[in-house]
């Protein structure tokens, strides 16, 4: 058990007073405290020793949070400059904003959410993700767990911690897959191993709106890696399939947000968002992919298809020679 493990209600860190752990995660602890010169809630994010003792990931976690000092909007949670204060610091933290409210992924486990109330969270998310893009900073793991949702369906997006920064052209910390992202949300590029770009986040909202829609996932898989090659070889189950109150124009929003192609999907968050909120204009796509979406493809089946390729090719060279002998 580490030190920030035992770190009890009442314990000052600075001018911090801790009040209880909210979160763990591999780099590390979030915990609830107060400002004590001004009595404000702040959420204090330290890392554990091992990271601190890691030049590459301390690194990252000092550029996370240069990425969260630089933005400032209502719908993503702020992080307070170091030097706000005046105070020297006597250790590596991050002072994050307090979000009141709770995740999205616990509302979408206690059971399905209304179109209308869907429709307003994603745009939320959109408008967040909007502000974010328009300053260079790509989130990279946009999922229901890292969306704080309060009692009038505001949103907080929350967790940089492997989101990349266009100005910097480096990332931060990254701590799920070698794709940096999480399997069923992350876009096909990633899956590729790509650096990925803001249509690389779309997609990912694309499948948060599914999943709010339908209450299922576009790509449902026995496993992260079956659902990731998933996304390479397949098309998504449509969602008017998944949930027949879905109607053509929103199935067709999430087609444009799902495509595998970055180039073929919305530009920008502010295109998805106007789709959203003007459905009466979208125009239905005439989409193969609808009829053809049970014919599945497996990463087996193409394995098998090249490794055949490969026999084959002696076999025709043979053919080649034989051929060429034959008319000699």
């Amino acid at each position: 058990m580490s030190f920030y493990d035992t770190l009890e209600p009442g314990t000052q860190i600075d001018s911090y007073r801790i009040e209880a752990p909210v979160a763990r995660s591999g780099m590390a602890t979030i915990f609830r405290a107060v400002d004590t010169r001004d009595g404000r809630v702040v959420a204090l994010k330290i890392p554990h020793p091992d990271m601190e003792a890691d030049p590459i990931l301390f690194d990252r976690f000092r550029r996370e949070a240069g990425i969260g000092e630089k933005l400032d909007h209502p719908a993503v949670m702020r992080v307070y400059s170091e030097k706000a204060g005046g105070e020297e610091r006597s250790r590596i933290y991050m002072v994050m904003e307090w979000c009141e409210g709770r995740l999205l992924r616990k509302i979408l486990d206690e059971g399905r959410i209304s179109r209308e109330r869907a429709l307003r969270i994603a745009l939320g998310v959109l408008d967040a993700l909007d502000y974010i893009h328009a300053h260079g900073v790509v989130h990279r793991d946009l999922k229901p767990e890292n969306i704080m949702v309060d009692g009038n369906d505001n949103i907080k997006l929350i967790d940089f911690g492997i989101a990349s920064d266009t100005a910097a052209r480096r990332l931060t910390y990254a701590n799920f897959t070698a794709t940096l992202g999480t399997p069923s949300y992350i876009s096909p590029e990633q899956v590729k191993g790509k650096r990925g770009d803001a249509r690389s986040d779309l997609y990912s909202m694309g499948v948060i709106l599914y999943e709010m829609l339908t209450g299922k996932l576009p790509f449902p898989a026995a496993s992260p890696m079956a659902a990731m090659n998933d996304r390479l070889l397949n098309h998504p189950v449509p969602p008017r399939v998944a949930d027949p109150a879905v109607s053509p124009q929103l199935q067709e929003v999430l087609y444009r947000a799902l495509e595998r192609e970055p180039k073929n999907r919305y530009a920008t968050a502010h295109e998805f968002a106007h789709d959203l909120e003007h459905l009466d204009e979208v125009g239905v796509a005439d989409r193969p992919e609808i009829a053809n979406w049970e014919k599945r493809k497996s990463h087996l089946s193409r394995k098998i298809l090249y490794y055949t390729g490969l026999a084959l090719i002696p076999v025709v060279i043979l053919l080649v020679m034989v051929l060429v002998a034959h008319r000699r």
